[in-house]
């Protein structure tokens, strides 16, 4: 039987598009402690969450984040950034003689942070605000750097903006998911056949050819100039963390 909360979870969809309805102090605030409330290694909460409250800088991650007009008029934006840098900094401070971060390190305080960002966006449905992902916030590694401040062993790895739905956004439909036997495979990876894939991605062709639809889909996401730079920003930030 569903309770509230999976009832949520199930009907939970990304928002672009919002009323002009601020969100109260309070509600902020319960957000933030449902997102600092998250599971976290070793109680580390190896991340460090930025509220962007200046709406210029709304309007620039507006840009700088692949054009997205929306996240100028979120009511709030939180950018979850992995932080190794506070932990080494501490380190440095009490002669623990530490080794740099790693790339361990730092995918660990990815799992941290995003698992804070999803609590933030589950206590934000329950107050009826809606929220949607940003990891555009990845690219443009030099600029970002710079415009949040960020120190070499910080990441941002995602982003999220918050705002009360229009009615549209409401009676949108969610994008249909896969099935739950395509996504869990059970003891181990299962890789699928070309018949398997296209059986599992039907839903998103439905009577179009595959083909012709999974070339359009990599040429605009994939293959697209935004998912190269992409990779060559988070390249950018990895680096760091692989020197020895």
């Amino acid at each position: 039987m569903e309770n509230q909360v999976i009832k949520e979870l199930l009907q939970r969809k990304s928002v672009r598009v919002y009323t002009e309805q601020p969100i109260a102090n309070e509600d902020k605030q319960l957000i933030l402690k449902a997102a600092m409330e998250a599971p976290t290694a070793g109680n580390q909460q190896l991340y460090t969450i930025l509220d962007i409250t200046d709406q210029e800088l709304k309007n620039k991650l507006a840009i700088t984040c692949d054009n997205q007009p929306f996240i100028a008029k979120g009511a709030m934006v939180l950018i979850f950034c992995a932080d190794c840098q506070k932990w080494y900094d501490a380190y440095l401070e009490g002669d623990c003689q530490p080794r740099k971060p790693a790339v361990g390190d730092l995918m660990l305080a990815v799992t941290d942070a995003v698992i804070a960002a999803q609590n933030a966006v589950t206590a934000a449905e329950s107050l009826g605000i809606g929220s949607c992902y940003i990891g555009d916030v990845m690219e443009q590694c030099e600029t970002h750097r710079e415009m949040l401040h960020l120190p070499p062993y910080v990441f941002p790895a995602a982003m999220l903006v918050f705002g009360y739905p229009t009615e549209q956004q409401k009676e949108r439909k969610k994008p249909e998911r896969c099935n739950l036997e395509d996504i869990v495979h059970e003891n181990g990876y299962q890789r699928k056949s070309g018949g398997e894939l296209k059986e599992m991605f039907r839903k998103n062709y439905k009577e179009r050819d595959f083909k012709s639809w999974i070339q359009a889909f990599c040429n605009r996401k994939y293959n697209s100039d935004f998912s190269k730079e992409m990779s060559r920003s988070v390249g950018e930030y990895l680096k760091v963390f692989e020197e020895k």
